[in-house]
């Protein structure tokens, strides 16, 4: 039960009836208090109290009032006498509850087995599943002890069966690849000398399957595209986990991620294949999902370096020109005026040789010129280095678009797979799709015409056009990937009713059917946003624009924020109770009062460290982390615990 009520909620739902002041006893005044307390308490969690320090003071104070008792008179009412046993059977009487039997133990089986375990397994949401059906059945549910019980003998019958499915339908052949992960090469078996191979540092595929992809890089690629092909290799059955919700495969693969290998052997065959086939069902969605994120960011880096060299390049001698139409008037009318005169006697006076200079050098920076300069530089950057890793992802990967507005990019890749080998350095532009491929800007800088008269394009500059649009369409989910997670296909995400059932969706959503209307919206707000924002960043004070140097915005550091009046007696209060004692000792003792680092589960099958061990190491954990101190820091020599 919650600590904190509002003067509403203790209106609400601890005031006694008139039936429920009748119902009270008269003799004792503790025992009206207790029976009062039992009965408001059971009426909102549909339980008793197990002890007294579940009550909140406030409540007790609400009660208290009501009833014209002091506070204090509540600690005479024995919570293990016969008195409470009689209060209880009345207050279940009164709201209609009977005791937990046999025969309802069997029935709440069955349901958790049919309607929740399937589902969901977290032990808080069963037990919280478990009191919600005992309230919808008027029965007042069984002992803590009982219910936990119960519910880990459901997860483990319900785990040991999806254990034996799950490996059932794996075939011999991946079994035994699945084994295979599991055993060190020769080489590192005698570099091991026959001793412990954790110890040894010995690597077998398993492990290295655990690896980080690293920075971007060629060796980046070549790491992950070996993971991804040993996980395809194992040829795991495309409906393995089929109806199997995402968090028990994410669970799993926690848990078979967190055993080294030695350990994972040692476990009888139904577990050992169910765990590590979720981790590489899982890991090869996260390999993929890997591939596709270093492809965007290849290519988003590649197209920044070109344009903040041609920038910088640019930025020394670039000067914008205000007044540009005015200029273009004076120019066409002093020169309609002396149609025979010279540029220098006509011209100059009207407009300066360096106005003229910094309008060409605007343009330049700005028109096709730019442009070309950029790619210039991202083919010079793809060509030398970027193009030894970029073909390999898309060769291991399978793109595909529900859109045919956006087929085009999904058959230039189909085009550049089969004709990889092709050694000629210029296509035709008959033969390959340029409309949805190759922005219309740059069409006029990357077509050009060939001898015969027709036109094509560049190999190189095409590689690099399609992985351009493959970046922009992958980035708005217009481009899926087979096989991966973050970009699947984004109809998986609907519901299997979504084609019946739109106009309901559209209408929970409160969102248009008609995508111009949605569109139209969008942009009226982002056009109301922008014009707010453009209007009043000059005059804000808090912001300064410049025009030079590399920070063109700068935003003055927002002011403190106060300090709320709770947070500083709390630590007033605090200070005078414990002036010595630090934080690290308020949570230990916070821990040993309420207990909450059990609610810290391993992933593991077991914990092979009791709680006594466990406690001390979690709480040094949770300080370091919260407080920025560090683990290293936390390491007491005398304890014998180090970092590892």
């Amino acid at each position: 039960m919650k600590r904190n009520w509002s003067d509403e909620e203790l209106t609400e739902q601890w005031f006694l009836s008139v039936e429920e002041l009748a119902l009270l006893p008269n003799r004792v005044e503790h025992n009206r208090f207790g029976f009062a307390i039992q009965l408001k308490f059971f009426e909102i969690e549909g339980r008793f109290p197990r002890s007294p320090r579940e009550i909140p003071a406030a409540a007790l104070r609400c009660l208290a009032n009501q009833l014209g008792l002091s506070i204090n008179i509540f600690q005479k009412y024995d919570w293990r006498g016969r008195a409470r046993k009689d209060h209880r059977a009345a207050i279940r009487e009164y709201l209609g509850f009977r005791p937990f039997t046999a025969t309802d133990g069997a029935k709440l089986d069955d349901w958790l087995w049919q309607e929740v375990v399937s589902f969901d397994q977290n032990e808080h949401r069963l037990t919280e599943a478990v009191l919600d059906w005992c309230r919808d059945h008027r029965i007042e549910p069984p002992s803590p002890k009982r219910i936990e019980r119960q519910i880990r003998s459901l997860r483990y019958r319900h785990e040991a069966e999806f254990f034996a499915a799950i490996a059932d339908k794996l075939p011999g052949e991946t079994r035994a690849r699945l084994d295979a992960l599991l055993q060190p090469s020769e080489r590192a078996e005698t570099a091991a000398g026959g001793g412990d191979e954790e110890s040894a540092g010995v690597a077998t595929p398993f492990s290295q399957l655990k690896t980080d992809p690293g920075p971007v890089g060629l060796n980046s690629v070549l790491k992950e595209l070996i993971k991804l092909e040993q996980l395809t290799v194992l040829d795991l059955p495309a409906d393995l986990f089929a109806g199997v919700p995402p968090k028990f495969i994410h669970g799993y693969c926690l848990r078979a991620a967190t055993e080294p290998p030695r350990e994972m052997r040692l476990h009888p065959a139904p577990i050992r294949y169910t765990l590590l086939a979720a981790f590489c069902w899982q890991r090869r969605q996260e390999v993929i999902d890997g591939l596709v994120e270093l492809l965007i960011r290849i290519v988003h880096r590649i197209g920044v370096r070109a344009e903040k060299k041609i920038v910088k390049k640019l930025l020394s001698d670039f000067q914008r020109i205000h007044g540009k139409t005015t200029l273009l008037f004076k120019i066409a009318e002093v020169a309609l005026d002396n149609p025979e005169g010279t540029i220098k006697d006509v011209l100059y006076p009207i407009v300066s040789e360096k106005t003229l200079e910094a309008l060409v050098k605007e343009y330049r920076s700005q028109g096709p010129a730019y442009r070309q300069h950029v790619h210039t530089l991202i083919r010079s950057s793809y060509s030398h280095h970027y193009r030894r890793m970029l073909p390999l992802i898309l060769e291991a990967l399978t793109f595909r678009s529900n859109n045919s507005a956006h087929q085009p990019v999904i058959d230039a890749l189909a085009w550049l797979q089969a004709h990889r080998d092709d050694r000629y350095q210029f296509v035709a532009c008959d033969e390959v799709p340029i409309d949805g491929v190759i922005r219309p800007q740059m069409q006029d800088i990357l077509l050009e015409e060939g001898p015969d008269g027709t036109q094509r394009i560049n190999r190189i500059n095409y590689e690099i056009a399609v992985l351009q649009a493959l970046r922009e369409r992958l980035r708005c989910k217009e481009s899926w990937v087979e096989g991966a997670d973050r970009y699947r296909n984004p109809d998986d995400d609907l519901p299997a009713d979504f084609d019946h059932q739109r106009a309901v969706y559209y209408d929970a959503l409160q969102l248009p059917q008609d995508p111009d209307k949605f569109i139209a919206s969008v942009q009226q707000a982002m056009t109301e946003a922008l014009t707010e924002f453009d209007q009043g960043l000059p005059h804000n004070p808090k912001v300064k624009l410049r025009s030079y140097g590399k920070n063109r915005i700068v935003l003055t550091p927002s002011d403190p924020q106060p300090e709320p009046d709770q947070l500083s007696r709390l630590k007033a209060e605090v200070l005078r109770r414990w002036p010595m004692t630090s934080l690290l000792d308020v949570l230990k003792e916070a821990d040993l009062r309420i207990g909450f680092t059990d609610t810290f589960q391993t992933l593991a099958s077991r914990e092979i460290l009791d709680r006594d061990t466990l406690r001390p190491r979690l709480l040094r954990c949770l300080y370091g982390l919260g407080t920025n101190t560090g683990l290293k820091r936390m390491i007491t020599t005398d304890e014998g615990i180090n970092y590892t």
